[in-house]
């Protein structure tokens, strides 16, 4: 496989102009947050910072449930994480009144795409 050549060491073009940088992409929910926040409070905006620490807050959640479902799927000699190790593992982290909620969102939603694959 060949080396990867940086874009700075690379020669300019004709005319003397350098090539544009391609701009890193960084993959983050702000744009699910937003479509979120705009259906609740349509009239109300975000500022970037809330927006960060709402993006961590839901990668957090994210890599703990993703954690616990890898835990129960080993428990139970399962290569693959279902709906069920989400379930319980939603169960497991969220507190009372919170993991109702999820959980029935995450059903509808699962019966939403199942039916959808049909």
């Amino acid at each position: 496989m060949a080396p990867k050549t940086s874009k700075k060491t690379q020669p300019a073009t004709e005319g003397g102009e350098k090539k544009k940088r391609r701009k890193v992409r960084k993959e983050t929910y702000s744009s699910y947050i937003y479509k979120v926040l705009k259906q609740v409070h349509p009239d109300t905006g975000i500022s970037n910072k809330a927006m960060a620490i709402l993006n961590s807050f839901v990668n957090d959640i994210f890599e703990r449930i993703a954690t616990e479902a890898s835990k129960l799927a080993s428990y139970s000699k399962k290569s693959t994480i279902s709906s069920r190790e989400i379930q319980t593992s939603v169960r497991l982290i969220l507190p009372g009144e919170l993991s109702k909620h999820a959980i029935s969102e995450g059903t509808k939603s699962v019966t939403k795409f199942s039916a959808g694959a049909k």
